[in-house]
Protein backbone atom coordinates (compact mmCIF):
# COMPACT_ATOMS: atom_id res chain seq x y z
CA UNK A 1 0.00 0.00 0.00
CA UNK A 2 1.41 3.46 -0.90
CA UNK A 3 1.73 5.92 1.83
CA UNK A 4 -0.46 8.61 -0.05
CA UNK A 5 -3.33 5.65 0.14
CA UNK A 6 -2.21 4.83 3.59
CA UNK A 7 -2.28 9.01 4.82
CA UNK A 8 -5.86 9.08 3.18
CA UNK A 9 -7.08 5.95 5.03
CA UNK A 10 -5.97 7.30 8.06
CA UNK A 11 -7.57 10.18 7.47
CA UNK A 12 -10.98 8.47 6.47
CA UNK A 13 -10.71 5.96 9.61
CA UNK A 14 -9.86 8.51 12.14
CA UNK A 15 -12.90 10.80 11.26
CA UNK A 16 -15.01 7.33 11.30
CA UNK A 17 -13.63 6.65 14.69
CA UNK A 18 -13.94 10.74 15.95
CA UNK A 19 -17.84 10.35 14.70
CA UNK A 20 -18.15 7.07 15.99
CA UNK A 21 -16.93 7.32 19.52
CA UNK A 22 -18.75 11.22 19.49
CA UNK A 23 -22.01 9.62 18.74
CA UNK A 24 -21.55 7.38 21.96
CA UNK A 25 -20.45 10.02 23.96
CA UNK A 26 -24.14 10.70 23.63
CA UNK A 27 -25.82 7.12 23.70
CA UNK A 28 -23.88 5.78 26.44
CA UNK A 29 -23.88 8.32 29.18
CA UNK A 30 -27.69 9.62 28.54
CA UNK A 31 -29.64 7.62 26.88
CA UNK A 32 -30.61 4.71 29.83
CA UNK A 33 -31.15 8.40 31.49
CA UNK A 34 -33.66 9.52 29.06
CA UNK A 35 -35.29 5.99 29.20
CA UNK A 36 -35.66 6.54 33.35
CA UNK A 37 -36.89 9.87 32.91
CA UNK A 38 -39.56 7.70 30.37
CA UNK A 39 -40.64 6.32 33.80
CA UNK A 40 -39.02 3.00 32.83
CA UNK A 41 -38.27 0.81 35.37
CA UNK A 42 -34.22 -0.46 36.22
CA UNK A 43 -35.13 -4.28 35.00
CA UNK A 44 -36.26 -2.42 31.54
CA UNK A 45 -33.57 -0.58 31.34
CA UNK A 46 -31.32 -3.46 31.79
CA UNK A 47 -33.22 -5.43 29.16
CA UNK A 48 -33.03 -2.86 26.55
CA UNK A 49 -29.30 -2.22 27.25
CA UNK A 50 -28.76 -6.13 27.34
CA UNK A 51 -30.56 -6.79 24.11
CA UNK A 52 -28.28 -4.21 22.17
CA UNK A 53 -25.43 -5.34 24.09
CA UNK A 54 -26.09 -8.97 22.74
CA UNK A 55 -26.35 -7.94 19.26
CA UNK A 56 -22.81 -7.48 19.71
CA UNK A 57 -22.36 -10.99 20.21
CA UNK A 58 -23.83 -12.15 17.13
CA UNK A 59 -24.35 -9.63 14.22
CA UNK A 60 -20.57 -8.87 14.12
CA UNK A 61 -19.70 -12.51 13.43
CA UNK A 62 -22.67 -13.01 10.71
CA UNK A 63 -22.02 -10.07 9.09
CA UNK A 64 -18.32 -10.59 9.21
CA UNK A 65 -18.25 -14.14 7.52
CA UNK A 66 -20.58 -12.47 5.06
CA UNK A 67 -18.07 -9.65 4.08
CA UNK A 68 -15.03 -12.40 4.06
CA UNK A 69 -17.17 -14.91 1.88
CA UNK A 70 -17.94 -12.64 -0.88
CA UNK A 71 -15.81 -9.63 -0.35
CA UNK A 72 -17.89 -6.76 0.45
CA UNK A 73 -16.39 -5.36 3.68
CA UNK A 74 -16.72 -1.87 2.25
CA UNK A 75 -20.92 -2.30 0.84
CA UNK A 76 -21.78 -4.02 4.16
CA UNK A 77 -20.36 -1.46 6.11
CA UNK A 78 -22.17 1.85 4.42
CA UNK A 79 -25.03 -0.13 4.17
CA UNK A 80 -25.16 -0.49 7.88
CA UNK A 81 -24.21 2.81 8.60
CA UNK A 82 -27.05 3.72 6.23
CA UNK A 83 -30.02 1.15 7.56
CA UNK A 84 -28.90 1.94 11.37
CA UNK A 85 -29.60 5.72 10.67
CA UNK A 86 -32.44 5.33 9.35
CA UNK A 87 -33.94 2.50 12.23
CA UNK A 88 -32.90 5.05 14.92
CA UNK A 89 -35.35 7.83 13.36
CA UNK A 90 -38.42 5.27 14.61
CA UNK A 91 -37.10 6.40 18.87
CA UNK A 92 -38.11 9.59 18.08
CA UNK A 93 -41.79 8.48 17.84
CA UNK A 94 -42.26 6.39 20.39
CA UNK A 95 -41.87 6.45 24.39
CA UNK A 96 -43.82 2.81 24.90
CA UNK A 97 -41.12 0.28 26.50
CA UNK A 98 -42.36 -2.72 24.35
CA UNK A 99 -42.07 -0.82 20.66
CA UNK A 100 -38.90 0.59 21.43
CA UNK A 101 -37.63 -3.05 22.70
CA UNK A 102 -38.79 -3.92 18.79
CA UNK A 103 -36.70 -0.68 17.60
CA UNK A 104 -33.78 -1.44 19.40
CA UNK A 105 -33.37 -5.40 18.38
CA UNK A 106 -33.85 -3.91 14.47
CA UNK A 107 -31.43 -1.26 15.44
CA UNK A 108 -28.19 -3.44 17.03
CA UNK A 109 -28.81 -5.91 13.81
CA UNK A 110 -27.42 -3.14 11.13
CA UNK A 111 -25.08 -0.87 14.10
CA UNK A 112 -23.36 -3.86 15.84
CA UNK A 113 -20.90 -4.25 13.00
CA UNK A 114 -20.02 -0.86 12.47
CA UNK A 115 -16.87 -0.58 15.11
CA UNK A 116 -15.45 -4.35 14.12
CA UNK A 117 -16.02 -3.58 10.87
CA UNK A 118 -14.02 -0.42 11.19
CA UNK A 119 -11.42 -2.01 13.59
CA UNK A 120 -10.95 -4.48 10.53
CA UNK A 121 -10.06 -1.61 8.00
CA UNK A 122 -7.72 -0.44 10.73
CA UNK A 123 -5.82 -3.16 11.35
CA UNK A 124 -5.08 -3.78 7.48
CA UNK A 125 -3.35 -0.71 7.00
CA UNK A 126 -1.46 -0.61 9.64
CA UNK A 127 -0.37 -4.09 9.31
CA UNK A 128 3.34 -4.48 11.08
CA UNK A 129 2.65 -1.11 12.71
CA UNK A 130 -0.80 -2.51 14.77
CA UNK A 131 1.24 -0.68 18.40
CA UNK A 132 0.16 2.36 16.81
CA UNK A 133 -3.50 1.62 16.81
CA UNK A 134 -3.99 3.64 19.97
CA UNK A 135 -2.84 7.24 17.93
CA UNK A 136 -5.23 6.48 15.46
CA UNK A 137 -8.20 5.21 17.93
CA UNK A 138 -7.62 8.08 20.11
CA UNK A 139 -9.42 10.79 17.81
CA UNK A 140 -12.56 8.75 19.03
CA UNK A 141 -11.88 9.33 23.07
CA UNK A 142 -10.98 12.95 22.10
CA UNK A 143 -14.48 13.55 20.39
CA UNK A 144 -16.21 11.13 23.50
CA UNK A 145 -14.60 13.89 25.50
CA UNK A 146 -16.09 16.87 23.61
CA UNK A 147 -19.35 15.56 23.16
CA UNK A 148 -20.29 14.47 26.88
CA UNK A 149 -18.98 17.84 28.29
CA UNK A 150 -20.80 19.73 25.75
CA UNK A 151 -24.24 17.42 25.65
CA UNK A 152 -24.68 17.13 29.40
CA UNK A 153 -24.77 21.53 29.26
CA UNK A 154 -27.25 21.15 26.23
CA UNK A 155 -28.94 18.62 28.52
CA UNK A 156 -29.18 20.77 31.47
CA UNK A 157 -30.19 23.70 29.30
CA UNK A 158 -33.14 22.12 27.62
CA UNK A 159 -33.96 18.63 27.74
CA UNK A 160 -32.04 14.94 27.67
CA UNK A 161 -34.72 14.16 24.82
CA UNK A 162 -32.41 16.25 22.61
CA UNK A 163 -29.87 13.36 23.13
CA UNK A 164 -32.32 11.14 20.14
CA UNK A 165 -32.00 14.60 17.37
CA UNK A 166 -28.14 14.49 18.33
CA UNK A 167 -27.15 10.82 17.73
CA UNK A 168 -29.64 11.25 14.91
CA UNK A 169 -27.47 13.50 12.98
CA UNK A 170 -24.25 12.09 14.16
CA UNK A 171 -25.28 8.79 12.58
CA UNK A 172 -26.29 10.39 9.59
CA UNK A 173 -22.81 12.48 8.96
CA UNK A 174 -21.05 8.84 9.78
CA UNK A 175 -22.76 7.38 7.14
CA UNK A 176 -22.22 10.20 4.40
CA UNK A 177 -18.19 10.25 5.38
CA UNK A 178 -18.76 6.16 5.33
CA UNK A 179 -18.91 6.03 1.64
CA UNK A 180 -15.37 7.26 1.37
CA UNK A 181 -13.89 4.65 3.14
CA UNK A 182 -11.45 2.70 0.88
CA UNK A 183 -12.30 -1.05 -0.57
CA UNK A 184 -9.94 -3.19 0.41
CA UNK A 185 -10.21 -6.95 -0.10
CA UNK A 186 -10.26 -9.29 2.50
CA UNK A 187 -7.56 -12.14 2.29
CA UNK A 188 -9.59 -15.04 2.50
CA UNK A 189 -8.79 -17.18 5.48
CA UNK A 190 -9.30 -20.80 5.74
CA UNK A 191 -9.47 -21.28 9.77
CA UNK A 192 -9.15 -25.12 9.80
CA UNK A 193 -9.90 -27.12 12.38
CA UNK A 194 -6.62 -27.33 13.85
CA UNK A 195 -6.50 -23.54 13.79
CA UNK A 196 -9.59 -22.99 15.86
CA UNK A 197 -8.70 -25.51 18.76
CA UNK A 198 -6.56 -23.21 20.46
CA UNK A 199 -9.48 -22.04 21.76
CA UNK A 200 -9.75 -25.00 23.58
CA UNK A 201 -6.68 -24.48 25.07
CA UNK A 202 -7.13 -24.22 29.07
CA UNK A 203 -4.60 -20.71 28.69
CA UNK A 204 -7.64 -19.33 26.68
CA UNK A 205 -10.47 -20.39 28.14
CA UNK A 206 -9.31 -19.13 31.87
CA UNK A 207 -8.24 -15.54 30.01
CA UNK A 208 -11.59 -15.37 27.99
CA UNK A 209 -13.63 -16.33 31.12
CA UNK A 210 -12.14 -13.49 33.33
CA UNK A 211 -12.01 -11.01 30.89
CA UNK A 212 -15.81 -12.15 30.92
CA UNK A 213 -15.83 -11.26 34.91
CA UNK A 214 -13.94 -8.23 34.01
CA UNK A 215 -16.72 -6.88 31.65
CA UNK A 216 -19.58 -8.27 33.74
CA UNK A 217 -18.41 -5.91 36.58
CA UNK A 218 -18.83 -3.06 34.04
CA UNK A 219 -22.26 -3.45 33.67
CA UNK A 220 -22.95 -1.11 36.65
CA UNK A 221 -20.85 1.21 35.46
CA UNK A 222 -21.99 1.65 32.11
CA UNK A 223 -25.76 0.59 32.82
CA UNK A 224 -26.45 2.53 35.93
CA UNK A 225 -23.44 5.25 37.06
CA UNK A 226 -25.70 7.95 35.13
CA UNK A 227 -28.57 6.85 36.98
CA UNK A 228 -26.37 6.87 40.08
CA UNK A 229 -25.12 9.98 39.55
CA UNK A 230 -28.64 11.58 39.31
CA UNK A 231 -29.87 9.80 42.67
CA UNK A 232 -27.30 11.24 44.20
CA UNK A 233 -28.10 14.66 43.55
CA UNK A 234 -25.83 15.49 40.77
CA UNK A 235 -27.20 17.19 37.03
CA UNK A 236 -26.15 16.57 33.50
CA UNK A 237 -23.22 18.51 33.87
CA UNK A 238 -21.43 16.95 36.30
CA UNK A 239 -22.08 13.58 35.06
CA UNK A 240 -20.97 14.40 31.44
CA UNK A 241 -17.65 15.85 33.21
CA UNK A 242 -17.29 12.11 35.43
CA UNK A 243 -17.80 10.52 31.87
CA UNK A 244 -14.99 13.17 30.23
CA UNK A 245 -12.53 12.27 33.17
CA UNK A 246 -12.55 8.70 32.35
CA UNK A 247 -11.97 9.38 29.12
CA UNK A 248 -9.19 11.55 29.32
CA UNK A 249 -7.45 9.15 31.06
CA UNK A 250 -8.07 6.62 28.72
CA UNK A 251 -6.66 9.17 26.06
CA UNK A 252 -3.14 9.39 27.86
CA UNK A 253 -2.91 5.37 28.33
CA UNK A 254 -3.46 4.92 24.27
CA UNK A 255 -1.26 7.42 23.34
CA UNK A 256 1.77 5.84 26.05
CA UNK A 257 0.93 2.39 25.26
CA UNK A 258 3.51 1.19 23.33
CA UNK A 259 6.42 2.53 26.29
CA UNK A 260 3.56 0.54 28.73
CA UNK A 261 3.83 -2.64 27.16
CA UNK A 262 7.83 -2.06 26.39
CA UNK A 263 8.18 -1.71 30.21
CA UNK A 264 5.29 -4.14 31.05
CA UNK A 265 3.99 -7.89 30.60
CA UNK A 266 0.81 -8.44 29.67
CA UNK A 267 -0.13 -10.60 32.06
CA UNK A 268 0.99 -7.72 35.05
CA UNK A 269 -0.52 -5.67 33.28
CA UNK A 270 -4.05 -7.60 33.00
CA UNK A 271 -4.07 -8.82 36.58
CA UNK A 272 -3.50 -5.33 37.75
CA UNK A 273 -6.45 -3.74 35.77
CA UNK A 274 -8.69 -6.65 37.80
CA UNK A 275 -7.17 -5.28 40.71
CA UNK A 276 -7.87 -1.35 40.00
CA UNK A 277 -11.37 -2.29 38.94
CA UNK A 278 -12.26 -3.86 41.96
CA UNK A 279 -10.80 -1.15 43.73
CA UNK A 280 -12.99 1.16 41.40
CA UNK A 281 -16.01 -0.49 42.10
CA UNK A 282 -15.36 -1.07 45.87
CA UNK A 283 -14.32 3.19 46.19
CA UNK A 284 -18.34 4.02 44.22
CA UNK A 285 -20.04 1.30 46.65
CA UNK A 286 -18.80 3.93 49.78
CA UNK A 287 -18.69 7.47 48.70
CA UNK A 288 -21.01 10.14 47.62
CA UNK A 289 -17.99 12.72 47.63
CA UNK A 290 -18.17 14.53 44.08
CA UNK A 291 -14.17 14.96 44.39
CA UNK A 292 -13.80 11.21 45.29
CA UNK A 293 -15.83 10.35 42.44
CA UNK A 294 -14.08 12.35 39.99
CA UNK A 295 -10.69 11.22 41.03
CA UNK A 296 -11.40 7.51 40.82
CA UNK A 297 -13.03 7.69 37.46
CA UNK A 298 -9.21 8.24 36.82
CA UNK A 299 -8.49 4.86 36.95
CA UNK A 300 -11.20 4.18 33.76
CA UNK A 301 -6.97 4.29 32.32
CA UNK A 302 -6.37 1.26 33.74
CA UNK A 303 -9.95 -0.63 34.23
CA UNK A 304 -10.62 -0.09 30.19
CA UNK A 305 -7.68 1.49 28.87
CA UNK A 306 -4.50 -0.92 29.79
CA UNK A 307 -7.13 -3.98 29.76
CA UNK A 308 -8.39 -3.25 26.19
CA UNK A 309 -4.92 -2.98 24.85
CA UNK A 310 -3.42 -5.41 26.48
CA UNK A 311 -6.57 -8.16 25.95
CA UNK A 312 -6.29 -7.62 22.04
CA UNK A 313 -2.29 -8.25 22.54
CA UNK A 314 -2.65 -11.26 24.62
CA UNK A 315 -5.36 -12.99 22.53
CA UNK A 316 -3.55 -12.21 19.48
CA UNK A 317 -0.51 -13.78 20.95
CA UNK A 318 -2.31 -16.94 22.10
CA UNK A 319 -3.89 -17.25 18.40
CA UNK A 320 -2.30 -19.25 15.32
CA UNK A 321 -1.35 -17.27 12.34
CA UNK A 322 -4.35 -19.45 10.46
CA UNK A 323 -7.36 -18.26 13.24
CA UNK A 324 -6.46 -14.70 14.37
CA UNK A 325 -9.15 -12.96 13.24
CA UNK A 326 -11.31 -15.81 15.13
CA UNK A 327 -8.85 -15.07 18.37
CA UNK A 328 -10.17 -11.62 18.39
CA UNK A 329 -13.60 -11.93 17.32
CA UNK A 330 -14.79 -14.40 20.27
CA UNK A 331 -12.78 -12.44 22.55
CA UNK A 332 -14.90 -9.40 21.76
CA UNK A 333 -17.68 -11.71 21.42
CA UNK A 334 -17.29 -13.69 25.22
CA UNK A 335 -16.29 -9.90 26.19
CA UNK A 336 -17.88 -6.41 25.14
CA UNK A 337 -20.93 -9.21 23.76
CA UNK A 338 -21.81 -11.38 26.26
CA UNK A 339 -20.06 -10.33 29.35
CA UNK A 340 -21.57 -6.38 29.24
CA UNK A 341 -24.79 -8.23 28.57
CA UNK A 342 -24.68 -10.23 31.59
CA UNK A 343 -23.54 -6.99 33.36
CA UNK A 344 -26.48 -5.05 32.03
CA UNK A 345 -28.91 -7.83 33.08
CA UNK A 346 -27.70 -8.68 36.78
CA UNK A 347 -27.66 -4.91 37.58
CA UNK A 348 -30.75 -4.03 36.01
CA UNK A 349 -32.53 -7.25 37.61
CA UNK A 350 -30.91 -5.78 41.18
CA UNK A 351 -31.65 -2.64 41.03
CA UNK A 352 -34.62 -1.79 42.36
CA UNK A 353 -34.36 -4.06 45.04
CA UNK A 354 -30.52 -3.15 46.23
CA UNK A 355 -30.20 0.48 44.63
CA UNK A 356 -26.98 0.89 42.78
CA UNK A 357 -24.27 1.04 45.29
CA UNK A 358 -25.13 -2.48 46.09
CA UNK A 359 -24.16 -2.56 42.10
CA UNK A 360 -20.73 -1.58 42.46
CA UNK A 361 -20.20 -3.71 45.77
CA UNK A 362 -21.13 -6.99 43.37
CA UNK A 363 -18.95 -5.73 40.55
CA UNK A 364 -16.29 -4.71 42.98
CA UNK A 365 -16.23 -8.58 44.30
CA UNK A 366 -17.08 -10.18 40.26
CA UNK A 367 -13.60 -8.40 39.16
CA UNK A 368 -12.10 -8.74 42.28
CA UNK A 369 -12.29 -12.85 41.69
CA UNK A 370 -11.81 -12.87 37.85
CA UNK A 371 -8.02 -10.89 39.10
CA UNK A 372 -7.60 -13.75 41.60
CA UNK A 373 -8.39 -16.36 39.18
CA UNK A 374 -5.93 -15.23 36.42
CA UNK A 375 -3.19 -14.83 39.03
CA UNK A 376 -3.71 -17.62 40.58
CA UNK A 377 -3.69 -19.68 36.90
CA UNK A 378 -0.47 -17.67 35.86
CA UNK A 379 1.46 -19.06 38.96
CA UNK A 380 0.57 -22.54 38.61
CA UNK A 381 1.16 -22.48 35.04
CA UNK A 382 4.26 -21.39 35.48
CA UNK A 383 4.83 -23.41 38.08
CA UNK A 384 4.14 -26.59 35.53
CA UNK A 385 6.27 -25.15 32.86
CA UNK A 386 8.99 -25.09 35.47
CA UNK A 387 9.00 -28.85 36.30
CA UNK A 388 8.39 -29.74 32.89
CA UNK A 389 4.92 -30.99 32.66
CA UNK A 390 3.52 -28.87 30.11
Amino acid sequence: MDKHYSGSFKLVVSSQYFIYFGVLGIFLPYFNLYCYRLGFSGFQIGVLSALRTAATVLFPLFWGTLADRFQIRRPIYIFCNFISTGIWVFYLYTSDFWIMLVITILYGTFYAPIISFLEAFTMDVLAGAKKSYGRIRVWGSMSFILVVIVVGKVIDLYSVDVILVLILVGSLVQAVISTNIPDIKIEKQKLTKTGAQFLLKIQVIVFLFCAFLMLVSHGAYYGFFSIHLENLGYGSTFIGLAWAVAVISEILVMVQSKEIFKRFSLENVLVFSFIMAAFRWFTLFFTTSPVIILLIQITHAITYGTFHIASILYIDSLSPDEAKTLGQAVNNAVTYGLGIMIGFFMSGYLYESTGSFFLFGISGLIALAGGLLLKGFQVTDRRRRERGLV
